[in-house]
C-alpha cells in the first residue's frame, strides 16, 4: 500500500528530527508538525503497521530501512523543489510551502527530469 501525503509528511518530519536528535518521540513529531497527540498516535500506528517505523518500549521512534528510503525520497523532493523555486525568484518561505505541496503529487518521471535539468545546467 502506498503511503499517502499525510504519511509522507510524518516520515519526513521523523527523518528531519532524527538528524537533529538521537531520540525522536511522538510528542516531538506532534510539536514539530503542530498536530494533536491523538492524530500523531494514530499516524504512528499506521506507519508502524506499514512497516515504516519502529517504536521501542520507551516511545523512541526509528525509521525502518523501508521508512528511511521513503523519507529520504520525500525530503529530496522537498529540498530540490524548494531550491528550484528559490532560483526562480520565489522567497524561501513561499518556496518551502509550495514545494511541500508539490512534492506529494509530482510524478517520479517529472521529478527525475527536473533533477537532470538542474544537474546539466548548474555547471
Amino acid at each position: 500500500m502506498a503511503v499517502k501525503e499525510s504519511g509522507e509528511m510524518y516520515l519526513e518530519t521523523i527523518y528531519i528530527l532524527s538528524k537533529k536528535t538521537p531520540n525522536v518521540r511522538a510528542i516531538d513529531v506532534g510539536n514539530e508538525m503542530g498536530f494533536s497527540k491523538p492524530s500523531v498516535s494514530r499516524a504512528m500506528g499506521l506507519l508502524k503497521d506499514e512497516g515504516l517505523i519502529l517504536v521501542d518500549p520507551s516511545g523512541n521512534i526509528t525509521l525502518t530501512d523501508k521508512g528511511e528510503k521513503s523519507a529520504k525520497n520525500i525530503y529530496d523532493r522537498h529540498t530540490t523543489l524548494t531550491a528550484v523555486l528559490v532560483s526562480l525568484g520565489v522567497d524561501k518561505e513561499t518556496a518551502a510551502y509550495d514545494a511541500c505541496r508539490i512534492e506529494h503529487y509530482i510524478s517520479e518521471k517529472t521529478f527525475r527530469a527536473i533533477k537532470k535539468h538542474i544537474k546539466e545546467h548548474s555547471k
